[in-house]
């Protein structure tokens, strides 16, 4: 097994991934980046309860993409057991994290005692993806709201953080309100990114960052605001 970090694929998602016809290049791009043909794909849907319908229609997505067998990582409902789920990922050759809900996916990974087993996977070279909710939870941190209807009941909550960066995906539409919430709570200087629908980031283990697909918009908290330093589209960008 490797002994450095393998790249980190955080897929946006949202309607512009989903209205693709025939295979999706992004989900190409990860298969493709692994150099194994049909590699076996370990499937983490903490975030949706390990829903089947939601299962189904992303296994269909990455076979179409060219990976091999796709296997449930079950942790929730009445089949979760975490000893299985982890000899599911341990023997798999990529390890998806798919969309749904970031703080009811983070709280699985912890109630069945996966983060340090998943950061141990990580630090030895296990590859890594996710799309939407996925992938913010790869990423360092994310926000909830103790009381939806009061702006001042916000809080950050720890997410992986394999990838070291805060971000967002397909938010877009409502002017990436979540993000910038997000960062209204972090330090001046903090950096944000957009994923947006149909894009992705890549991060290298070097902290590289390379936009895949279409535009990602970074943000940066400054002075108790949030402005939108740059749009990125696929060309090399650093942190």
């Amino acid at each position: 097994m490797a002994e450095t970090p393998a790249p980190i694929f955080l897929i946006g998602g949202g309607p512009a991934t989903r209205a693709r016809k025939g295979p999706d290049p992004l989900l190409q791009a990860v298969i493709l980046r692994r150099g194994i043909q049909r590699p076996t794909i370990a499937y983490v849907g903490a975030a949706t309860g390990d829903n089947d319908e939601f299962r189904l229609r992303n296994t269909g997505r990455l076979r179409e993409a060219g990976a091999g067998e796709v296997r449930l990582a079950p942790l929730c409902r009445r089949g979760g057991d975490g000893k299985k789920a982890k000899a599911v990922i341990e023997v798999s050759d990529l390890v998806f994290v798919s969309g749904g809900d970031v703080d009811a996916g983070m709280r699985i990974l912890e109630e069945k005692k996966m983060i340090d087993f998943l950061r141990r996977l990580y630090l030895s070279g296990k590859p890594f993806f996710g799309v939407s909710a996925g992938s913010i939870m790869l990423a360092r941190k994310w926000i909830r709201w103790r009381d939806p209807d009061d702006n001042k009941s916000a809080e950050f909550f720890s997410c992986l953080g394999f990838a070291s960066i805060l971000c967002d995906t397909h938010g877009e539409d409502d002017g990436w309100q979540e993000l910038q919430a997000l960062l209204g709570l972090s330090s001046t200087g903090t950096l944000g990114y957009g994923i947006s629908s149909g894009a992705a980031i890549v991060i290298e283990p070097n902290g590289d960052l390379s936009p895949l697909g279409g535009e990602v918009a970074r943000f940066q908290a400054k002075a108790g605001r949030v402005v939108q330093v740059e749009s990125l589209l696929p060309d090399k960008i650093t942190r």
